[in-house]
């Protein structure tokens, strides 16, 4: 069996992989309340992978408490499993973060998170699934 060409699916494959609140955040780049998804609180080591295509995308270990209620990251496993995007939505402009192999809609990306990186990757926790270190 071949390898799944996530960019090439249907608006109607992904409505039956995905549970609806993932199809908005991924699919139709919504956002879920703050201090809303089951991520935010997360402490457990592990990895944060999409929730569309499993790839793999933070480790906990990068993972800090922003306040801002969205799972907050420092950095990511590696920044080309990234895809960034000039979002000027809402009447602001933010930078928008993809998963790079399947285009799903995580999150953004913010200039005031910890050193080094002083980014803050803030993510919607119905855009990742938590796979816990054993």
């Amino acid at each position: 069996m071949g390898e799944t060409d996530w960019r090439a699916l249907s608006e109607a494959e992904w409505r039956a992989r995905l549970t609806p609140a993932q199809y908005q955040i991924l699919r139709e780049k919504g956002t879920e309340p703050a201090f809303g998804g089951d991520l935010w609180d997360q402490h457990a080591p592990g990895v944060y992978a999409c929730a569309g295509c499993g790839q793999e995308l933070f480790r906990a270990q990068d993972k800090f408490d922003s306040g801002t209620g969205w799972p907050s990251f420092s950095d990511a496993i590696a920044r080309e499993r990234l895809e960034l995007r000039e979002d000027k939505s809402l009447l602001m402009s933010r930078t928008e973060v993809l998963c790079a192999r399947c285009g799903g809609h995580l999150g953004h990306v913010f200039p005031d998170g910890p050193p080094p990186t002083n980014l803050r990757f803030c993510m919607n926790s119905a855009a990742l699934s938590f796979k816990p270190q054993t």
